[in-house]
C-alpha cells in the first residue's frame, strides 16, 4: 500500500484533556453542510484524523479514541493494500500532525502506524462491519487540540431525530478532485433504520446507523471519520462514515458503521494489543 500518514486535527497548546470535551468549543450552524459546508473552528474537533499518502493526499478520515489508537473505516484498507487478515497490517508507515495553517506544507513527522486491524467480518460487497483500528507505534501527544472522542457503551442509543455532527476533509462537491484544507462540519438528524430503508432498502442492517437526507451530505474523503452526538455533556462516537450516494446527494442519508455494535470487538483488540 502507499505510505500512510495519520494527521491529527490541529496542533496547539499543551495540556491533556479527557474524552469528548473539546477545550475549544465547536460553533455549529443549524443543519449546515459538508457539501458546500462550513469551516470548523480550528481545534474544536480534537479527535479528527486525516489519513494521507506520503505525498499529502487525503483519502480517509478517522477518530482518535485514546493516545495509542485510531478508529476508521475498513474499506480504505481494501483500496490501498492487499486484503489483510484481522490483526495483520500493511508495512510500517507513519502519521503526521496537521499544521495549524490553511495549507498542507511544513507538517512535522510523528509516530508510525505499524498495525491495522480490520473487523473480522468486514464484508466489502455488502459494505458491512466497515470498521478498522490503527495502532500507533508511539502515543499521540494529547493537548487542548489533540484529544480522544468518547466511545459509547454497547447498549447506548442514538434516537431518530437526534442532531449529531459529522466532520471531515472530504469533497465539498462530488464532481471535483479537490478536498478542502480546512476541516468541514455539518449537523445532521439521525434516522431510524426503518426510515433509512425507505431510501436504501435491505442494504441497511443493524450494524449501520443513518443520518442526513435533509439537504445535508458527507462526501468522498469523509469516509472513516466521526459522526458524534452529545451524551451527558461529552461528544460520543455514534458512527463511522461508511457509504452513501455516489453523487453525494444531500437528499439521501449517509450510512455509518454503528459504533455500539463494535464496542466488544474494539475493547477486545485494545486489550490484546
Amino acid at each position: 500500500m502507499a505510505l500512510l500518514w495519520v494527521v491529527l486535527g490541529f496542533f496547539l497548546f499543551g495540556s491533556s484533556f479527557g474524552c469528548g470535551v473539546p477545550a475549544i468549543d465547536p460553533v455549529l450552524s443549524s443543519l449546515s453542510r459538508i457539501v458546500n459546508g462550513e469551516d470548523a473552528v480550528p481545534g474544536s474537533w480534537p479527535w479528527q484524523v486525516s489519513l494521507q499518502t506520503s505525498s499529502g493526499f487525503h483519502f480517509c478520515g478517522g477518530s482518535l479514541i485514546n493516545e495509542d489508537w485510531v478508529v476508521t473505516a475498513a474499506h480504505w484498507t481494501t483500496f490501498t493494500s492487499q486484503p489483510q487478515d484481522s490483526g495483520s497490517g500493511p508495512p510500517p508507515s507513519q502519521y503526521r500532525q496537521r499544521n495549524r495553517g490553511p495549507g498542507r506544507t511544513g507538517v512535522p513527522r510523528a509516530p508510525a502506524v505499524p498495525q491495522v486491524f480490520e473487523h473480522p467480518q468486514w464484508d466489502l460487497r455488502a459494505v458491512r462491519n466497515d470498521v478498522a483500528l490503527l495502532k500507533l507505534a508511539a502515543p499521540a501527544r494529547l493537548s487542548a487540540a489533540v484529544a480522544p472522542v468518547c466511545l459509547p457503551s454497547a447498549d447506548a442509543s442514538f434516537p431518530a431525530g437526534s442532531l449529531c455532527t459529522v466532520t471531515g476533509w472530504g469533497k465539498t462537491r462530488y464532481n471535483t478532485f479537490d478536498t478542502p484544507d480546512k476541516l468541514q462540519q455539518a449537523t445532521l438528524p439521525i434516522l431510524s433504520n426503518a426510515d433509512c430503508q425507505e431510501f436504501w432498502g435491505s442494504k441497511i442492517t443493524d450494524v449501520m446507523i443513518c443520518a442526513g437526507a435533509s439537504g445535508i451530505s458527507s462526501c468522498m474523503g469523509d469516509s472513516g471519520g466521526p459522526l458524534v452526538c452529545q451524551k451527558n455533556g461529552a461528544w460520543t462516537l455514534a458512527g463511522i462514515v461508511s457509504w452513501g450516494s455516489s453523487r453525494c446527494s444531500p437528499f439521501l442519508p449517509g450510512v455509518y458503521a454503528r459504533v455500539t455494535k463494535f464496542i466488544p470487538w474494539i475493547l477486545e483488540v485494545l486489550e490484546a494489543n
